[in-house]
């Protein structure tokens, strides 16, 4: 059984009359790169940020390693790195200087730690360049940089890849991938860029209004994220209970917005839209479609699944 790195439970957190994060239970095991997902202000940074000890929960737990008692986790955050944002780089020193500077502020051994950092971030070749020069690949390579000075066995980054181009977030991805492949280094991000979640993540954790609606592993999720049909109607409720009372169909889903997404019968659409037709149902759209993370997620917030 894999160790479990990570484990928060009934965590929340208040903020006055705001309930940002809503008794969110998680468990993250060694090695996993879990990828949580929530519309902006749905708590994913909160979560973050009281797993990094920059927040103080209202209610609840965190378990890092095992430990839960106050000086436990204290040696155990020396396990975790974090980037939550951008650090306060100072603008006119060098990538080393800067990561020197924090080096000895936070007490972390041996000068090789920033050379380390810089090689694996791919920085070790800037030089005297300044930090005020660095392009936002850049900065966001030296706040990953400063994370791992430290050679964390967990990693907590919130929106590491926000406002990167393709380019810069290829080469981050590839970098995450690579940590997690040579050192078994496990990763809880979270991004507003499902897609790019798709290509990193091995579990996931999807977040509502502060809620955890569902933790998936990824492979469950690709059984899930099947072939469909997606009709669009005019009355998706009485479309639903159509074909089930006519056609015998069970699995599908109903999303907002008037669409229904059909997992069987995809053989013989002419008599799914024969008995919409037929019974005055106006179809204004069928395609054939396999669901992704972001079709997934936007199921859980707002779809009624049967089936």
């Amino acid at each position: 059984m894999a160790e479990n790195v990570l484990v928060t439970r009934a965590l929340t957190k208040r903020y006055g009359g705001t309930l940002a994060v809503d008794h969110a239970d998680i468990t993250l095991a060694k090695g996993e790169i879990y990828g949580l997902v929530g519309r902006n202000g749905a708590g994913k940074t909160t979560i973050i940020r009281m797993a990094a000890a920059q927040t103080v929960p209202t209610e609840g737990e965190v378990e890092l390693f095992g430990a839960t008692g106050e000086k436990e986790l204290e040696k155990a955050r020396a396990r975790t790195g974090a980037m939550v944002e951008i650090p306060s780089f100072y603008p006119y020193l060098t990538a080393r200087e800067n990561l020197e500077y924090y080096r000895r502020q936070r007490g972390i051994a041996g000068a090789h730690a920033v050379e380390d950092a810089l090689e694996q971030v791919g920085l070790a070749d800037t030089g005297k360049k300044k930090f005020k020069a660095f392009s936002l690949g850049m900065k966001q390579r030296l706040g990953l940089a400063l994370a791992l000075m430290n050679r964390p066995d967990l990693l907590l980054l919130d929106e590491p890849i926000n406002g990167l181009d393709p380019e810069g977030i290829v080469e981050f991805r590839n970098l995450l991938l690579e940590l997690n492949r040579q050192y078994q280094t496990t990763i809880l991000i979270s991004s507003h860029i499902l897609s790019e979640l798709q290509n990193l993540a091995t579990c996931y954790g999807f977040l509502d209004k502060g809620k955890m609606l569902e933790q998936i592993s990824a492979a469950k999720l690709r059984e899930k994220c099947r072939d469909c049909l997606e009709l669009k109607v005019d009355d998706a409720p009485r479309a639903a209970a159509l074909l089930e009372r006519e056609l015998g169909l069970r699995d599908f889903e109903v999303l907002p917005g008037g669409a229904i997404r059909l997992y069987e019968g995809l053989e013989e659409p002419q008599k799914v839209t024969g008995l919409l037709i037929g019974q005055d149902i106006s179809l204004y759209g069928m395609e054939h479609r396999g669901a992704n993370l972001e079709d997934y997620f936007l199921g859980l917030i707002g779809g009624v699944h049967h089936g």
